[in-house]
């Protein structure tokens, strides 16, 4: 469980550093959400920066739009994913 947060913690402060963000990484609960109403406030050009630096950091790769909708959701599928990909 520490791995996990260790890496939600991670993943936030990509967020954060990589979309110049104007909130601390403690700021970004694990599941809001990034996109549309009630989120973060993310927009396509964020979402394709967040997919650049998750491949650069993580080597996720993220082939297609939909791909990209059902991962970018929040922290916690981000999170998901990564894992996921380090299992596989």
């Amino acid at each position: 469980m520490e791995r996990v947060n260790a890496l939600n913690e991670q993943i936030k402060i990509l967020m954060v550093e990589n979309l110049m963000l104007k909130i601390t990484p403690a700021e970004i609960a694990d599941d809001q959400a990034l996109f549309g109403p009630n989120s973060l406030g993310l927009d396509s050009v964020d979402a394709l920066q967040l997919v650049v630096a998750l491949d650069k950091n993580f080597g996720l790769k993220i082939p297609d739009p939909a791909a990209a909708k059902e991962i970018l959701q929040s922290v916690n599928t981000i999170v998901a994913a990564v894992q996921k990909k380090k299992a596989g």
